[in-house]
Parts: C-alpha cells; structure tokens; sequence
C-alpha cells in the first residue's frame, strides 16, 4: 500500500452501499485516486444517507453492506494498490428512537446504568423534576395533551420481556423496578407474584443483573395464554382513554428516570450536550477511558487489520479535550503500525474537521497530520475574488436591503440570538458551571449567576474563533490572542461591575491553570466550567456563522460557506502563499478540499460567482432593473414584502451560479429539475436565516410566495431569457476559475480531496442537494475516451475538461509521490501590466521539480473569446521572471507542449498559449 496521495470522499447509504463503490475502483484507479474516503460506515439510524447518526460503534451499518461488504471494498482496493480512510465521530451518537442500546439502557436505569457515565448529563439538574432524570423533549406536542391523546402507549415487549412507552419511532424503556407497577394491575397471582419480585430490585443492589433472571419468569409465564391475556387487560388500564387511566400512566412515567417533554421545552431546558441543537444526537464524554474505549474497538481493528488506512474525526471541536482525545488516538495507532499486515505499509493518517478562523493555525501538538481543508478551500476562493468589485457590490447591497454590509455585526447579532434561543440550555449550563465555580470560594461567592451570564454572554458574542483549548495547564499561549479578542469586545459593552465579574471569568476559564488550585474540589469545578464553555462556543459559532449570518448578509454569496471569512472579501496571492508555505513546513499530508458533503455551494457554483466580482457595476445594474420589473411576483403578506429585498438579491445570485453553462432556457424538462432543486434550496436558505421563517417556526405564508417569485422568474420566457444572457457572461470566466481550483488543489502542499462526482462540473447546492448520486458510468466512459485537456476544452460545456485536467494531474502525483509529499513551496514573480491576473509558484524536491501559473479574475482578459482561455495577445507584456534554478527543459503536463526557460524572462502568453493554466514538470537526472 503507497502513502496517501489523493482520495475521493464517498457518500455512502443504502442507495450508494459498499458493493455498488466496488465496481467503481477500477475507475477511480484509473483516474489516479490512491484512496477512498468514506463517510461514516459504522451502525447508523435505520435510513441515514449520511451515517453521523450512529446508533452503534461495534458494527458495521447493515444497510451498506455489513462488514462482509466492507472486506470485498477493501479487498478490491487492494487489487488496485489503494486504501480506504474512515469517517469517525466520536462526538455524538443518534438518541430517541429506540436503536441505541446505550441510550436505552440509560433510560431504563437511569444513573445505575453503567454507560449512564458515557453521556454528558447534568444529573444534578436545579430543576427539581429533572433532579436525577433526563429531559426527552420527543414529544410533539405540550406532554399533558399527548398524555390524554391516546398516541403515548404502554406495551409489553416479549423478546426482551420488557416494558416500554410507545409513541410514533420512539421506544421509552420503564425501568424494570417500577414493572411491579404494571404487573399489579394484571388480574392475575401469577403476575402479582412477579410484581412483588419486580419491587425487590429497589432495594436490591445487583437489581441491574438480578432483573435478568426476573425477565425469564416473566417470559415463562406469559407463555400461558390466560396469563397473556390478563396483562393486555392490564396495560389497558395505562390507556390514556380516561381521567383514571391517564392519571395512572402519569404517575407510571413519574417514576421513570426521565420526563417526556413537548419537543419545544429543549432549547431551554435540557439537561444533556446535544450535537449543536440537534435534540436527536446527544454527546459522548470520550475524554473517558472507558468511553474511548467501548467507541474505538471495531475501528481499532480495522486498522490493525490494514483495512483503514486513515482516520477523519468529525467535528473534534465538539469534544472535551479535542487534544487529548488525538493524542491518545494517535498512540493507539502507533502501537497498530507494527501489528498490520506487511503488504500495507506506511503511517496511519489522521485528519480533524476543524474550522480555522482568520489568523488561526491547527495546533501543532496534537499528533494529526492536518484538517480536511476548509481553510484551503477559502484561500482558494478568496484568489479568485478582485477586491475592486466589493465596493459596488456592497453599495447594491445596501441599496436594495436598506441593511449595512456588516459580516461581523450579523455574526454578533446572530451569536446572541444562539444563546437565547436554540442553545439557551447550553448557556444555562455552562453559566451553572461558572456559578458553581464562584461558590466554591469565599472570595467569588458573592458573585451572582445574574452578573456571570452577563458577562458570559458578551464573551461568546465577541469570540472570533470556535473555541480554544485551555486544559488543567490553562490556557494555550496560541489561544490567547483570540481570547483577548473577545475580553476587549465584551469590556466595551459590559457596565463597570460586570466587567469585573468577566476578568473573574476569564481567570477561570484558563487564564489560571486549574492544576495550581489548592482545594481539589475547586480544581474539579473549573476544569468543568472550562469543557462547558469551550463545548459551547464551538456550536454557537457553527448555528451563527456559516448557518445563519451566511444566509442573512450576502453582499456576494460565494464567500459564504463553511469554514470561509465572509468579512474578507478576498484574499491577495501574497497571503495564499504564506498559507501555502505555512501548510508545506507544518502539516504537507493536510487534506486539499474544495467541495464537501457540507458545503454550501458547489465548487463551480462559487468559481461562476466569483466572476461576479469582477463585474459588479454591471451585475448592479441588471439586478435594479430586475428588481424594479419583477413588482407583480412579489406578495404583500403579513409581516412585509415577500420576498424580502435580501432573499431576492440572493436568489439572484443563486440563480446566476447554479446555471450551468449546458442548461437552456426553452428545455423544460431540465428547467423544472433546477427550479425543483432551488426551491428546496430556498426553503432551508429562509429558515437558516432566521428572519423571515425558521426551522422550530417556520413561516409556510412567506416560503410559498417566495417559491412563488422564483418560479414565476423562470416560467416567464422573458425574465427566463435575461436571467440565461446574465449567466452566459459568466461561463468562461466560471469555467476559468473552476480549473483553477483544480489546478491548486492538485499541486499546493497537501493532499487533494476530490468530492464524489466533482469530476464534472459541480452546481450542486446546500445538502442534500450535493448528496446525490453520481452517473460513474458517464465519467468512466468520458476518461475512457483520453482525450487530452486541450482536447477536452473544445467541448468545454460538458465538463470533460475538468475531469482530464484531474486525470493529468493525478498521474503527475502518482508518478512523483516525494515530490508533492515532500517538496518545498516557492512563490514566482510576475511583471508586466496584468501580473496581479496571475498567480505562480514552484516545487522542488531530489531533482524534481514542479511550476505551476495559473490565471486569476480572468474576466476583463477574456475578451471575444469563445472558449475558456485568455487569448494570447491579451497578456501584453505580462512575464514570469525567470530564476536560474528554473533554467532548462520543461514540459507541460496540462498542453504536453515542451518549452525551455532560460536567463530571459518568459512571457505569460507561451506559458498559457496552449491551455488556460500551466502545469510544467522538469526531472534532472
């Protein structure tokens, strides 16, 4: 087995399974992929199409294939010389239902039960009916109404003899000491008996082993057709059908180790982590030995086994100590390497999802080999945007929203809004721990919980990074600037007391290292105030950030997606590089992505945008004379003017991105699928933004005269037409920018990730839109035919071209593993009167060596063109200055055209003759 050299991330479910990928290994060989990325492949809710649902860590998901599916992928893979990298999620886990036996188990005997410890429960809630019992806030409606409404049914379970609590997908365990409870109203001694045997497990201290045997009478006994019969008269006493039997199932679920709830009463009153404020998934406390060890051992084996080449842990900023948790991991498959087959050499890779704010890096101690590349994929993005298109396009902003172009404002706004809603709970909790904290000495006793979530607040609406990673040693010096970031912004706006309430916060919360404090117990408070906090400014800057501002201020869209800074409309080459040599000299095997299954937009959909930069006054002016022709679509509704200003600029610039270059206007049967796919796109965009409609109240007047002005924008054949011309302007220049990336992400330091399917053009959208299933014949047909990139271009619309430009370059790493594993990064410099429209660098490495010049805002170059290339003619006297360890034959890989740089300078117009990027390849002897 080679080291990891490119991968291809894989969406698998029950309608893409592990068998249907092995017949397409030979293809993904071919086009120079050396490994396979998959998403989640442990046990997962019955029906996941993404398997970060997991019910349970010791299996393999059935519905893909089960583990015997799993050994035919890795076996194929083999075959080809290939590998396979695993998605793991060892943050959460699905709860509700009744698929998880853990959760179950902790619903049935509450704190005795022994993965009570493996979830993030507040058991010492100040809510005295939640003081020893969980919140389950599945119910659909207030808890009394649903109790009386007959749908909340008590029903005996015989394969585990067993009691539970039915409602719709969900099973409530009783706890088997309350089952006397239920036995006693079943007119029968047999079953009398039984109940009184039940009632001993109260008092008994092996209860949770005892009930085994209790369970077996009770299944025995039920055998009996006359004693079958007695406990379904029984249970019709729990009916719910009277005021007598609706008090009697109340008082039975009273007894319970957890309180049904109207799903509403979550965000401000559950008492467990959740994953952000997703109520169906609920956090794991793997910092615990004994959790890490019961989540990894199938995972563990598989890598020793060598079917797992590398791990991706999702979402590491959800966990306790994200550190810890790596280094831990990271040592377990250190101590595998030795005990893997011979025929699969080389480290077992480790990557974290993990959002970089601007200025942040990945901590170099924590034993990973890089992220999944949403920082690249930003960089990238930011290249191809030209500074000189903000100013109109902010002025057009404001001028049809009547809003400020404010990212950060709407980032705050929208933090706040996070901790007094949707994540109230988790604000509660952590404010709880801090409060705790105060009161464990005299001298912070006298500080209210009042002043603490006060303080509290400002701090997480100021914070500029998801989270920091203070531990028992306090806090990181690389942290610290961040977290002064948000001590400044929080100072200004607090009153005098409080800000001195906020100092005290900030010495808690790492400032001091805990393991300086003398008194254990106060030590232990804050080591917990300290995961809280942390646990909750990561998931209050996802649901504000990328899931809420991004939809709310929009001045170009492009720059909107997970893991971008939307406050930085573009980014100079200058600081692309310094990324670039940052990457190369901490984390070269870090992963090059630029499409995802969590992306916002597709790829291409924010190269065609991006154009957009580059002509916004022209792009101005057709949205004010779209917007001043389009009056009749809109409604006036209660609540305003649907839609509203900014959800019509944004759907114009949807409309203008998602067009692709092969969709014309008189095709209806195409036009209906992108105005089906918009819509659903639209809807999640309104309750993502959280202005007009929402997720836990959305506004069905407003979502359907919004989808009514969309759809009435591409029926009528004029509107239709303009909206084409418009995005017809921006084909080439897209195209441009799209092989760009491509280019990029094939050469830059790291390893490129290619997103199932992005070998063509990608227009997909917010998921699940970019979930769908992917035509492989079509793509292994198109590689088949070997054209080369030059070739390709002439047919541009299809997206061949992109796929050979990968195929090249893939085949290029392939042949040069040290090369691109291990060589360094060299800007080159540009002269000339368009040199800002180009970007270059050079790697090198035992004598190999690799140039790579690509263009950039190629719009105002194109010219009369009608193929994605700036002519020639048009670069004037641009040139690469050329170095003396540049001197020599060079061939390039994307044209196949030779050329020899000397001591002159080399003109841009030969290096970019014969394709609109160029890729050259030298080895010295």
């Amino acid at each position: 087995m080679k080291d990891i050299r490119a991968t291809v991330r894989l969406q698998f479910h029950a309608g893409f399974t592990l068998d249907d990928a092995v017949q397409w290994v030979d293809y993904f060989a071919d086009l120079g992929v050396s490994h396979v990325y998959a998403s989640p492949l442990l046990a997962s809710r019955a029906g996941s199409t993404h398997g970060y649902d997991g019910v349970d860590p010791t299996r393999i998901d059935p519905e893909i294939g089960g583990e015997a599916a799993l050994e035919r992928l890795v076996m194929r893979l083999r075959s080809r010389g290939m590998g396979l990298i695993l998605d793991i999620v060892p943050n959460h886990v699905a709860v509700g239902g009744s698929e998880n036996p853990w959760w179950q188990d902790v619903l049935a005997w509450g704190r005795e039960s022994p993965y009570a410890g493996f979830f993030d429960i507040d058991w010492q809630s100040p809510d005295p009916l939640l003081e020893g019992r969980l919140l389950l806030p599945f119910l659909g409606a207030p808890y009394d109404e649903v109790l009386s409404s007959g749908l909340l049914t008590l029903a005996y379970v015989p394969e585990s003899a067993s009691f539970t609590l039915e409602y719709h997908e969900h099973r409530f365990p009783v706890d088997p000491r309350c089952y006397g409870d239920i036995l006693r109203h079943a007119e029968h001694d047999v079953l009398h008996d039984l109940a009184v045997q039940f009632d001993g497990l109260q008092t008994r201290l092996d209860a949770y082993t005892g009930v085994g045997d209790l369970r077996r009478q009770l299944r025995q006994a039920l055998e009996d057709e006359a004693i079958q019969a007695a406990l379904a008269r029984g249970l019709e006493r729990f009916a719910g059908d009277s005021p007598a039997s609706t008090e009697r199932l109340h008082a039975l679920i009273e007894r319970q180790n957890y309180r049904l709830a109207w799903w509403r009463t979550a965000s401000d009153e559950i008492n467990w982590r959740r994953f952000f404020d997703i109520t169906e998934l609920g956090g794991l406390r793997v910092e615990l030995p004994e959790v890490f060890e019961a989540t990894h051992p199938l995972i563990l084996r598989l890598v020793e086994a060598g079917w797992v080449d590398g791990l991706r842990v999702d979402h590491v900023d959800g966990l306790a100590d994200p550190r810890g948790y790596c280094l831990r991991l990271r040592e377990r498959l250190d101590l595998l390497q030795d005990k893997r087959p011979a025929d699969v050499p080389g480290r077992v890779a480790l990557y974290v999802e993990k959002i970089l704010a601007e200025g942040e890096h990945l901590h170099t101690d924590w034993g990973v080999d890089g992220t999944t590349g949403y920082e690249f994929m930003n960089e990238v993005s930011g290249i191809l945007h030209d500074p000189e298109g903000a100013a109109p396009l902010r002025g057009l902003w404001r001028e049809i929203t009547g809003r400020e172009d404010d990212f950060l404002a709407e980032v705050r706004q929208a933090r706040a809004e996070m901790l007094d809603t949707v994540l109230a709970s988790e604000f509660e909790a952590c404010g709880l721990a801090l409060y705790r904290v105060a009161r464990a000495n005299r001298e912070t006793r006298d500080v209210t919980l009042g002043a603490i979530k006060r303080a509290l607040k400002a701090l997480v609406v100021h914070f500029p990074v998801y989270r920091t990673y203070a531990d028992e040693h306090g806090r990181p010096r690389q942290d610290e600037p961040f977290f002064q970031q948000a001590m400044s912004g929080a100072r200004d706006e607090l009153n005098p007391p409080d800000v001195a309430v906020l100092e005290q916060l900030e010495r808690w919360l790492g400032g001091e290292a805990p393991c300086d404090c003398q008194d254990n117990q106060e030590r232990r408070l804050r080591l917990r105030a300290i995961a809280r906090f942390q646990q909750l400014t990561s998931p209050v800057a996802a649901k504000a950030v990328e899931d809420t501002a991004g939809y709310r201020s929009a001045m170009l869209i492009s720059r909107n997606d997970v893991g971008f800074d939307p406050q930085n409309f573009s980014i100079a080459p200058a600081a692309f590089h310094a990324a670039s040599a940052f990457r190369q000299r901490h984390f070269p095997h870090s992963l090059l992505t630029t499409a995802t299954h969590d992306h916002k937009r597709g790829e291409d959909v924010r190269a065609r945008l991006a154009a957009l930069s580059e002509r916004g006054e022209r792009f101005a002016a057709r949205v004010r004379e779209w917007h001043a022709q389009a009056g009749p679509l809109r409604r006036e509704i209660p609540g305003g003017m649907a839609p509203s200003p900014g959800d019509e600029l944004i759907l114009y610039q949807l409309l203008l991105g998602a067009w692709a270059p092969s969709l014309e206007p008189d095709d209806a049967p195409a036009l209906r699928e992108f105005t089906e796919r918009l819509g659903q796109w639209q809807q999640k965009a309104l309750r993502e933004a959280k202005l007009r409609s929402h997720w836990l109240w959305p506004d069905e007047a407003y979502e359907q005269a919004c989808r009514g002005f969309l759809e009435g924008m591409l029926a009528e054949p004029g509107r239709r037409h303009a909206l084409m011309a418009a995005a017809r302007e921006l084909d080439l220049p897209g195209a441009i920018n799209g092989l760009v990336q491509v280019v990029l992400r094939m050469t830059a330091p790291g390893v490129p990730d290619l997103y199932q399917g992005t070998e063509y053009w990608d227009f997909s959208l917010v998921d699940p839109d970019n979930r769908r299933l992917v035509d492989y014949a079509a793509r292994r047909a198109s590689l088949g035919r070997g054209e080369t990139p030059t070739e390709a271009l002439t047919h541009w619309r299809d997206g061949d071209v992109k796929q050979a430009v990968l195929h090249r370059l893939l085949k290029l790493r392939e042949g040069h593993p040290s090369l691109f594993a291990e060589g360094g990064y060299q800007p080159l410099h540009v002269t000339g009167e368009q040199a800002a429209h180009v970007l270059g660098f050079m790697r090198q490495h035992a004598g190999q060596a690799v140039l790579v010049v690509v263009p950039r805002l190629p719009a105002k170059l194109l010219g009369e063109t009608k193929l994605p290339h700036i002519p020639a003619e048009n670069w004037g006297g641009t040139q690469l200055q050329v170095m003396p360890v540049m001197h020599g034959e060079w061939r390039d890989v994307l044209s196949g055209a030779s050329l020899r740089l000397s001591d002159r300078a080399q003109p841009i117009s030969e290096l970019l003759g014969s394709f609109p990027a160029a890729v050259l390849a030298r080895d010295v002897a």
